[in-house]
């Protein structure tokens, strides 16, 4: 379950509270803790999974968002 309504400090950034997830996910994944590898490598082995299809997605929207400001402008 997302973490990032709880006691949390703004990030500002978009979908800041769903990267902070990801990055405590995999900070505290077995991965890190016990066999002391990267983030980024236990990322690329599929720990954290759901949260980083989750992060995706979020930013691909604001992509989509930002194609509509920015074609209706021109």
């Amino acid at each position: 379950m997302p973490k990032y309504y709880e006691d949390k400090e703004e990030d500002g950034r978009p979908c800041g509270g769903v990267r902070e997830d990801l990055r405590q996910c995999l900070l505290e994944s077995p991965c890190v803790l016990q066999e002391n590898k990267s983030p980024k490598q236990c990322l690329r082995e599929g720990y954290c999974k759901s949260l980083q299809v989750t992060f995706f997605a979020c930013k691909r929207s604001m992509v989509s968002v930002y194609s509509v400001f920015s074609s209706a402008a021109g």
